[in-house]
């Protein structure tokens, strides 16, 4: 079946006219392309077209500016933005300004027929008030053009006309405290504050009372009432940052504060609205806590409204030529003398691990900045500077390795080994072996060869552990040390 409907396309560029105009026509659809915003203004104002195509930059007018325009006139017509800008705030400013869609260029054609059948049949939602983020362009708080970016900035811009909690993970350096910035920064609160906490640096016993505050004579040393960073945050943001850290005792009050929407003080009684948007953050995996019973899973999909992956630097090494500019231009305007890398230099950049991320590469910069006195920076100092500071790297910068990706390593290695691939059967119970094996001497030393308490420690029946002892040939010594 045949849609009879029309798409008008705006773009200065020919070859793009042509090539959507084909796709469009051949997927059913009436086309009419044009290479000016004036003449999509026009057909627009006319009545014509179920949706439009439109780039930002065209000859006589911005595309992003037509969008609150077409919305007032016809707010049921849908707009997909396209640009080659491809900057985290063309993706908000579309989103902010109505656009049901943004897509960078180049764009996949049958992505793009996905976004106009959507936008062809989703149904009407209120429109987001137009909240112009204009004189913030040279002031990005993402950097990044490659399609891992692109699709975190669609996913923040979309982000920022809602209230949903977020969930970002990403290992230590990838930016997560900038992508809770961001949402809030452009997002309906940004008018608010901005409070940020990390679980990872306050002592156990006090998380609760720096969440929640408390009242006077709560605890010893509480002369006065303390105000909580929910109270801080109210009307604002509340960035929950390493929320894998957090202890047991402060997962369950912090989920019944997402449930109820209202807390009290450490040893108060009336309860506070909770007048927040939560955004968390955590470099741990937090499934395997839930698995390890070190995180709770109602907290976590409480938490985990939408999540949010920042792709490590390795992971998107086109990127590193950006990000140099920028963190090199940075560090000038901070006082630093300029500097310029050559393509020696980021050939260089590109070959490095970057264990410590888009961080790592910021003080990489700033070293290079402060300490080379030629105005370009070739490989030689990019080399003389990785070696320099790989004996000293912060292992913290280093995510921890998961069981799964220790399993994972270790089979890859195994199966690299064999020249025909696998050449043992049974392979299955054979690996679950090797873990039990290690699992249950660990079960069995921490309760001192006590076979009713590992049982108990592992889940398991006694009766079955005292089978897999046998049938992994385990020793058991009893009042084990």
């Amino acid at each position: 079946m045949t849609d009879t409907r029309t798409i008008l396309v705006a773009d200065d560029d020919r070859a793009i006219r042509t090539v959507l105009s084909q796709a469009l026509g051949r997927a059913g659809y009436t086309v009419r392309a044009t290479s000016s915003a004036a003449t999509l203004w026009r057909w627009v104002e006319e009545g014509a077209g179920d949706l439009v195509i439109t780039d930002v930059v065209m000859p006589d007018e911005n595309g992003l500016d037509l969008v609150p325009r077409i919305k007032r006139v016809r707010p049921e017509l849908r707009v997909v933005v396209m640009s080659a800008q491809s900057t985290f705030m063309t993706a908000v400013k579309a989103a902010q300004r109505g656009a049901f869609e943004y897509l960078p260029k180049p764009f996949d054609l049958k992505e793009l027929l996905a976004v106009v059948a959507r936008a062809l049949t989703a149904p009407a939602l209120p429109q987001p008030r137009e909240e112009d983020a204009d004189g913030e362009g040279e002031r990005l708080p993402l950097v990044g053009r490659s399609p891992a970016m692109q699709e975190i900035y669609r996913t923040v811009a979309r982000l920022t006309t809602t209230d949903l909690t977020v969930m970002i993970t990403g290992e230590s350096g990838t930016g997560k405290e900038l992508v809770a910035r961001a949402l809030h920064d452009y997002g309906r609160r940004r008018t608010g504050p901005f409070v940020a906490i990390n679980m990872a640096a306050i002592p156990r016993e006090l998380i609760e009372s720096e969440l929640f505050g408390h009242e006077r004579g709560a605890f010893t040393g509480a002369l006065a009432r303390g105000v909580g960073r929910f109270e801080q945050a109210a009307g604002g943001t509340l960035f929950l940052d390493e929320i894998g850290d957090m202890p047991s005792e402060a997962q369950t009050r912090l989920l019944r504060v997402l449930q109820e929407g209202e807390f009290t003080t450490v040893g108060g009684r009336n309860p506070i609205k909770a007048n927040v948007r939560i955004v968390a953050a955590t470099h741990r995996d937090l499934r395997q806590a839930i698995r390890q019973g070190l995180f709770r899973e109602d907290l976590f999909y409480r938490l985990n409204v939408v999540p949010i992956r920042l792709p490590p630097l390795r992971e998107r090494l086109e990127d590193i030529p950006l990000l140099a500019k920028h963190f090199l231009d940075r560090a000038k305007a901070s006082g630093l003398p300029a500097k310029q890398l050559d393509q020696g230099a980021v050939e260089r950049l590109r070959q490095h691990s970057w264990p410590g991320n888009a961080r790592e590469l910021e003080n990489l910069m700033r070293r290079l900045a402060a300490l080379y006195p030629q105005e370009v920076i070739g490989a030689d100092a990019v080399a003389a500077e990785l070696t320099e500071a790989a004996p000293i790297a912060d292992p913290e910068t280093r995510s921890p390795e998961t069981l799964e990706q220790a399993v994972e390593r270790h089979l890859s290695s195994f199966v690299a080994a064999q020249k025909d691939g696998l050449p043992v059967r049974d392979l299955y119970e054979r690996v679950l072996a090797e873990v039990e094996r290690p699992l249950l001497r660990l079960a069995l030393s921490a309760t001192r060869g006590n076979q009713i308490k590992a049982a108990a420690m592992l889940g398991l029946n006694r009766n079955t552990l005292r089978k897999k002892i046998r049938e992994l040939d385990l020793p058991v010594v009893r009042g084990l040390s």
